[in-house]
């Protein structure tokens, strides 16, 4: 059969193209040789399914991080996570240097209570090495029944590796959250799912119809390791009033695709500040890049994770395929593929540590002072103090917001 089929394929395109499918033919009888010795000869018996699926992860994996084989179990868990719903540890991990790295870990979740940072390596799932697992072998060996402990090791930068105890559970992503902080109101969102956009204007109208509408906001892409590329697009354009937010280019000059904003800015030209980290990656840096390209936004933090390529799902029989298919790109034409985005102001992550006040005297210490009656009635905001003093990064966007209104 297969020469019926190369004499029709030299009848169609000629001598040049007989050389390709001849080659093409040569590497694909070295593979069924290596199939068959495989199937015949391994130490332990394999199944045809077991072959053919860690085939097919090998050749895409070593395409890049990011490409890979789902067979029908893993193509329904994909479907359910960007949903917003799923079973876990709450982390987002990629493959690198042989082991497994964590993105970020999501808010909420027993890995991010657990003290699991964005950057860290896992080298062990409860005492086996990762060395050279697959993410879906990892995978596998994370997700297990609600409620069952999992020990990870990890290694952080120059520290000695330590173990990690987190119990697995029902990953519920409520994808933003919100709250205002000093007249500033903080715009948390932690993945881009299919809710994200709906849940971030519902946000914005919650805070601008209220008695004492924000100053202006921030917002919080810290450890978002990304998600849908349709949702950081309509995120960026709730901010935008016009312009491209994203280009993707194929491997093709014409495979070229751009996406711009409507008109409408949300939230009326406020000022904004952005937080991001190492932890911020794809969806992320897609919105923190454009806005920061059309000077919406003053970008705040760390140097982001630097994903910039794009995945599709293809479906095949039962399973599906995640391909990369191309890159994408900034307006200002910059692709931020292992480069990441560049914070306009950098931020460390650190504490704020305040100092107790010297002994002082005011007028309201008098015993007989008057008191001042405007302020009586007035609604108290919550106290943040405390979660400022702890996060430096966003104690900082806080203030930047504050300054950029008064100078408005």
């Amino acid at each position: 059969m297969l020469k019926y089929i190369l004499v029709l394929l030299i009848f169609l395109c000629g001598q040049s193209c007989f050389a390709d499918t001849k080659e093409t033919y040569r590497q694909l009888s070295i593979f069924n040789e290596v199939y068959n010795r495989v199937k015949d000869q391994y130490v332990e018996e394999v199944t045809d399914k077991e072959l053919i699926e860690k085939a097919l992860n090998g050749m895409l994996q070593a395409l890049d991080p990011h490409s890979s084989y789902m067979n029908e179990e893993v193509y329904k868990e994909m479907q359910i996570d960007t949903s917003g719903s799923f079973g876990g540890l709450g982390i987002e991990i990629t493959t690198d240097k042989g082991f497994i790295k964590i993105v970020s870990p999501i808010d909420d979740t027993p890995a991010q209570k657990a003290g699991v940072q964005a950057g860290d390596y896992i080298t062990h799932l409860d005492g086996i090495s990762v060395v050279d697992m697959t993410l879906k072998e990892a995978i596998d060996i994370m997700r297990g029944e609600v409620g069952e402990p999992i020990t990870i090791t990890i290694v952080r930068g120059t520290e000695k590796p330590f173990d990690i105890e987190i119990k697995r559970d029902i990953i519920k992503v409520q994808s933003v959250k919100h709250r205002v902080i000093n007249d500033v109101g903080i715009l948390r969102i932690s993945t881009f799912n299919e809710q994200t956009t709906v849940g971030l204007k519902e946000s914005i109208e919650e805070l601008e119809n209220g008695s004492n509408p924000p100053i202006g906001y921030v917002l919080d892409l810290r450890n978002n390791p990304g998600g849908l590329l349709n949702e950081s697009v309509t995120v960026s354009d709730v901010f935008l009033e016009k312009g491209e937010i994203v280009s993707i280019r194929g491997r093709e000059k014409k495979d070229v695709q751009v996406f711009s904003a409507k008109k409408g800015d949300m939230i009326n030209g406020k000022p904004l500040i952005i937080l991001i980290n190492e932890g911020s990656a794809s969806a992320s840096e897609i919105v923190a890049g454009a806005l920061q390209d059309h000077g919406r936004a003053v970008i705040m933090g760390i140097k982001s994770f630097g994903k910039g390529s794009v995945q599709t799902i293809l479906p095949i029989d039962s399973g599906a395929i995640r391909l990369t298919i191309a890159k994408y790109y900034t307006p200002s034409g910059d692709s931020i593929q292992a480069v990441g985005i560049i914070p306009d102001v950098e931020v460390p992550r650190a504490e704020l540590n305040v100092i107790d006040s010297y002994f002082t005297f005011r007028e309201s210490d008098y015993r007989d002072a008057l008191d001042n009656e405007t302020t009586e009635g007035n609604e108290e905001q919550e106290d943040f103090s405390d979660l400022l003093e702890s996060d430096y990064q966003l104690s900082r966007a806080v203030d930047a917001v504050k300054t950029i209104a008064v100078l408005n």
